[in-house]
């Protein structure tokens, strides 16, 4: 063997040897950041989650909104990538605890009575204002001393958040993507799409409350979505008792 032909097999055996540790490179890259999405999302392989459907405000129980079924569908998305399976179940048909699956419960107190349940138990901080004939305040978002209201189509807000029972790392978490209108569930479950690999260096798997502002959803639907607070603590902390009638 001459040197030339020495040479080339040596380039060709350096350029396989390259190319090998390159893809175990992005490889390796790919399984980690795959791993770490599945811690976040309490979601290892070919493990289940719960996906509980609301129902159209107003409307039949069975009937669900435009933007609530595009936000099932983006979760959809998400739990797939994870390699996880999914049940999809009515609001009012999940009978059953958490902690042992991994939940996203989608809809306001309103339209998803999982969704009051879970108000009540895990955010005791958190009302929305529910009385029909209420007006402006119809939709209204207290967070601890704080109310939000909308404006219908230009001001809108939603809560994202992400929960384990008793506040135990090692159960699978539920999130809830509580909103005063569907557009801004969607803009919830799409924000999570977006940002899980920053909230997930911020919170690891613990727990997180955020406050979410919709801007003009009539013109920019659920794109354009700002970050108002972290409302964790108020959010988990029991607003007072009114006071008693001639107390």
């Amino acid at each position: 063997m001459n040197d030339d032909v020495r040479n080339i097999v040596l380039g060709v055996v350096a350029a396989g040897i390259s190319a090998a540790l390159g893809w175990l490179a992005r490889t390796f890259l790919w399984r980690r950041r795959l791993r770490r999405k599945q811690a976040f999302f309490g979601l290892p392989d070919h493990s289940d989650a719960l996906l509980v459907v609301n129902r159209k405000a107003g409307g039949p129980d069975l009937t669900v909104a435009r933007y609530d079924m595009f936000a099932l569908l983006e979760l959809s998305a998400l739990i797939k990538d994870c390699h996880a399976r999914v049940e999809i179940v009515a609001h009012d048909a999940t009978r059953q605890g958490f902690g042992a699956r991994t939940e996203f419960c989608v809809g306001g107190p309103y339209s998803n009575d999982r969704m009051a349940a879970h108000l009540s138990s895990l955010l005791p901080g958190v009302r929305m204002n529910v009385e029909a004939g209420s007006g402006p305040e119809l939709g209204a978002l207290r967070i601890g001393p704080q109310t939000y209201r909308m404006e219908r189509g230009r001001s809108e807000y939603v809560l994202l958040a992400r929960l384990t029972a008793g506040g135990r790392p090692d159960t699978r978490p539920v999130f809830l993507f509580c909103g005063q209108r569907a557009i801004t569930n969607q803009a919830a479950t799409r924000y999570l799409a977006r940002e899980h690999e920053r909230l997930a260096r911020k919170y690891g798997v613990g727990p997180f409350v955020l406050l979410l502002k919709v801007v003009n959803s009539e013109a920019y639907g659920p794109d354009v979505v700002e970050l108002v607070a972290d409302v964790t603590r108020a959010a988990r902390t029991a607003l007072p008792e009114p006071a008693a009638d001639g107390a």
